[in-house]
């Protein structure tokens, strides 16, 4: 037979998702696959109770149920700071994974460059493959995960045609400052490249810190594709509600994209998400005041036994130096850690382009029990975990 593919042949699996796949195997407590054990806001499952019962079973307008997008605009418009129109602005998409692809195969043409900030949520790599694009990659360099200003002006002096800015980012937890956006979008309108953000955390950032759009900063709204998701922000990973805020002319071809990925998101579930979508704001910072006590609770854990790690500023990530160990793979160390420990995480090799094998993935999206029973378990790490 024919061989398959090739550009399939370029990347594995999700090793996110595997990771799960062997905490469940073992009985491990899953701090690998980023996603609640805590239940939804009552008011969307209670709503979503209702809906079964509703005329919401067929087909959605293919962008997006109208009253979602009104509900999701008004929202966005709150927080973005500028009128959003739900009709011509907004796609409604199966998660951010299909909003990220979606704006990819939007802008790049194959041979296409696109600036990708390492480490990087491990799609975007996958992204660029599928779309045919070619990726620059610019490190963000650990602790802090800066990026050298020349480094980035370099890579858009190759041609880059966008730049894939993941903001509080997965798997760091940077939060990137205005004056670290204001140099992208002074690069980005200097050398006319669009920027696609992924901005599926903006509302868990931390130490009083405030998320930025990049879109509302001078210049940038007419070359900004903002994607994002409700998965965090309502603790639904399962219902895949994503979406993308684009100018209108980019939005028409979006959506024509969007409808041969896959026609249209859930329409029971965009009907149930609206009463959180109409939270005040009060919800957002009790949100934020969550994950930073769960945040506080988990490195403090790690710093009682007495492990390197960085300090997030958004998101729910954490990275764990495991230098110590001696391990030549960091997937085997985590599947290790798996089996022996019983703690789940991801291998950081699996987020850096560059040769990084020291570092692994924990996230802390879990009740206080669950976080302090991976603690108690992390306590014999070194007594059970060999040293190479």
């Amino acid at each position: 037979m024919k061989p398959l593919s090739e550009r399939t042949s370029t990347f594995t699996d999700s090793v996110i998702r595997r990771m799960t796949r062997i905490s469940n195997r073992y009985g491990a407590v899953n701090l690998s696959q980023g996603f609640p054990d805590f239940d939804p806001p009552r008011e969307i499952t209670d709503r979503l109770a209702e809906v079964a019962h509703e005329d919401f079973n067929q087909y959605a307008v293919t962008w997006g149920a109208p009253n979602f997008r009104q509900a999701l605009a008004e929202k966005q418009s709150k927080f973005m700071g500028r009128p959003i129109d739900p009709d011509t602005e907004i796609t409604v998409t199966c998660g951010s994974t299909e909003a990220m692809m979606a704006a990819m195969l939007t802008v790049a043409d194959p041979g296409d460059k696109v600036i990708v900030f390492s480490p990087f949520y491990e799609n975007y790599g996958a992204d660029t493959i599928l779309s045919l694009a070619d990726p620059i990659y610019v490190p963000l360099v650990p602790p802090t995960y800066a990026f050298d200003p020349e480094q980035l002006e370099d890579a858009f002096r190759q041609g880059a045609k966008a730049l894939i800015l993941c903001n509080p980012s997965n798997p760091c937890g940077k939060v990137f400052t205005r004056e670290e956006l204001e140099l992208i979008a002074d690069l980005a309108i200097r050398y006319d490249a669009y920027v696609i953000t992924d901005e599926v955390y903006e509302h868990i950032v931390f130490d009083g810190r405030k998320h930025i759009y990049i879109s509302s900063l001078p210049g940038m709204e007419e070359r900004t594709i903002s994607c994002s998701s409700l998965s965090k922000t309502y603790s639904v990973t399962g219902w895949r509600l994503g979406y993308i805020i684009a100018p209108p002319a980019i939005t028409d071809v979006i959506k024509k994209v969007h409808d041969f990925l896959t026609v249209g998101a859930a329409a029971p579930l965009q009907e149930a998400v609206i009463p959180g979508l109409r939270f005040g704001q009060s919800y957002y910072d009790e949100f934020a005041a969550m994950y930073q006590r769960k945040r506080d609770l988990f490195l403090a854990g790690l710093d009682d036994i007495g492990v390197l790690h960085n300090v997030p500023q958004g998101a729910y990530y954490v990275m764990m130096d495991i230098s110590e160990f001696h391990y030549d793979s960091d997937l085997e160390f985590c599947e290790d850690l798996a089996r022996l420990v019983g703690v789940g995480a991801v291998p950081g090799s699996s987020f850096f382009h560059e040769p990084v094998n020291h570092l692994i993935r924990f996230h802390f999206a879990k009740q206080d029990a669950t976080l302090n029973e991976a603690l108690n378990r992390l306590q014999d790490l070194r007594k059970k975990m060999p040293v190479k």
